[in-house]
């Protein structure tokens, strides 16, 4: 049965708790909103966020309202799902995604595109660059310049302090340890190499790439720099927009599922 994706035609989602268990036997933990679509998007959250964040839960359900079933999930160490939080931990997560996209080949699904927020947004990127058995990927703020951003978290001369101790402590204001960066931990983030993984990434594959201009996290030259190399590529600036679409839900939601619609409809349309 083809999915037309007609808003007039979709019925209320129906929301259902789904575990999936990764390749170190934690159970991660997710929201399936069934539409009775053919084909799951499945989205992924940023650093040291979950499933239940405005803007993955606002994007869900915009992708529902259209007859798009959506799968939002929590990375292991985070969440709800089991496993300890880690710093970097880039290429685990990948394996994540990736035992979710299996489990859900494996129950006959058609995984329709895979969509990540910051730092989720460089997972699928990576999971793209890596396994390209997905079709769509929607990149929302994720990170090119992966040795950016890291000062002002750990603060200066990181490099050097942490290989004295081994690790370097984040602390809130009131000087409680909100978690810990093992030295092999940031140096997987910085091996990380967005270059290589944008240019890796099959042509056939449409990649989106939505960005806010007043981005104070991961600036918008990011995303431009994505959209040079990345072979089938659109890139959506917003103008005006944070890290975290505050102010502009309804443009991010709207960016998205206008692109994975039309991208699903061109997809079906191809097999025909």
């Amino acid at each position: 049965m083809s999915q037309s994706y007609s808003a007039q035609e979709v019925r209320e989602p129906v929301i259902e708790r789904v575990i999936v268990e990764n390749s170190y036997g934690e159970k991660l933990v997710g929201l399936l909103h069934e539409t009775g679509s053919t084909e799951i998007v499945i989205l992924c959250h940023g650093f040291r966020r979950t499933k239940d964040n405005d803007y993955i839960v606002n994007m869900t359900n915009g992708l529902a309202k259209q007859g798009i079933s959506a799968f939002r999930f929590d990375f292991a160490g985070n969440g709800e799902s089991e496993g300890s939080f880690e710093y970097g931990n880039f290429a685990k997560e990948v394996e994540d995604l990736r035992a979710v996209v299996l489990y859900f080949l494996g129950l006959k699904r058609v995984i329709g595109g895979i969509l990540g927020h910051s730092k989720g947004g460089n997972v699928v990127l990576l999971y793209a660059s890596k396994y390209k058995d997905v079709p769509i990927v929607v990149n929302c703020c994720g990170r090119y310049y992966m040795d950016r951003g890291i000062e002002g978290r750990l603060g200066k001369d990181f490099v050097n302090r942490i290989k004295e101790t081994g690790f370097l402590d984040v602390k809130d204001e009131e000087g409680n340890v909100l978690y810990r960066v093992p030295e092999e931990s940031l140096m997987e983030r910085l091996a990380v190499d967005m270059h290589t993984a944008c240019l890796s990434i099959d042509k056939n594959c449409r990649v989106l790439t939505v960005h806010g201009t007043v981005d104070e996290r991961i600036p918008v030259e990011d995303g431009y720099e994505m959209a040079k190399l990345i072979p089938n590529h659109k890139l959506h600036v917003i103008e005006g927009a944070d890290h975290y679409y505050t102010q502009h839900q309804s443009e991010l939601v709207k960016a998205v599922v206008d692109f994975m619609k039309k991208s699903l409809e061109l997809n079906k349309s191809m097999l025909h």
